[in-house]
């Protein structure tokens, strides 16, 4: 399995759910988010399984090492270690992340299992953010299944394959959405709705990324926080 899975360089959306983290905790979230799309740019410019497997094991090995070693230099992992580990995430708790993102390169087929395990395991980057963040109460571990599993269904477009990527992010986001975030988690709540947004949406229509209302329902989060 072989999903091109990347952010779009230009991005207000992200830029403002950015805002809504606290400040001191804003470079952390943004270090993390960095540190998804390095992974997801890996399997996008990766053709061979082996290759990527090995690229990705490199990956978990240099995010454990930064709780014992100076980063190197490689800008994620040393935005990693000025910006999450101070705030007490370690590198370590980071490595099941890349666990999520290996499961589109082990498997040939993504059946009910292996979208619960990439999901558990990208969407451990919200458990990270939520203890950098001071999040408190919030469902953090649901919020983050849901929004890995929609981001992957929108990637697969269309199939059978994306068909239950979208049934498995469903009732996560409903789930998680249908609680009041912290103040703190507001932006992880916001990336969860913008991915419940994404996933109401037509297979093969492109994310109106920055369209009024979209942005309005990200702003009423950040309000109320619902």
């Amino acid at each position: 399995m072989n999903a091109s899975l990347n952010t779009p360089p230009e991005d207000p959306e992200r830029a403002l759910i950015l805002a809504y983290a606290p400040a001191a905790g804003r470079p952390a979230l943004a270090a993390l988010l960095a540190l998804d799309e390095a992974l997801a740019q890996l399997l996008r410019t990766t053709s061979q399984p082996a290759v990527g497997q090995l690229r990705l094991a490199w990956w978990r090995e240099a995010l454990a090492k930064l709780d014992s070693a100076p980063p190197p230099a490689e800008p994620v992992l040393q935005g990693l270690a000025a910006n999450l580990l101070p705030l007490g995430v370690s590198g370590a708790s980071l490595v099941p992340i890349v666990h999520g993102w290996e499961v589109l390169v082990e498997e040939e087929a993504l059946d009910g299992l292996a979208l619960a395990r990439y999901a558990a395991g990208r969407g451990s980057l919200f458990v990270a953010a939520g203890a950098a963040l001071g999040a408190q109460g919030d469902p953090l571990a649901t919020g983050g299944e849901g929004w890995a599993l929609a981001d992957l269904a929108r990637h697969l477009g269309d199939g059978d394959e994306a068909d239950a990527a979208r049934a498995a992010a469903r009732p996560r986001l409903i789930d998680a959405l249908d609680r009041r975030w912290s103040r703190n988690g507001r932006a992880l709540g916001a990336l969860a709705h913008r991915a419940r947004l994404d996933l109401d949406l037509p297979p093969d229509m492109p994310s109106p990324i920055g369209a009024p209302k979209r942005v309005a329902r990200l702003l009423w989060h950040r309000l109320s926080g619902r």
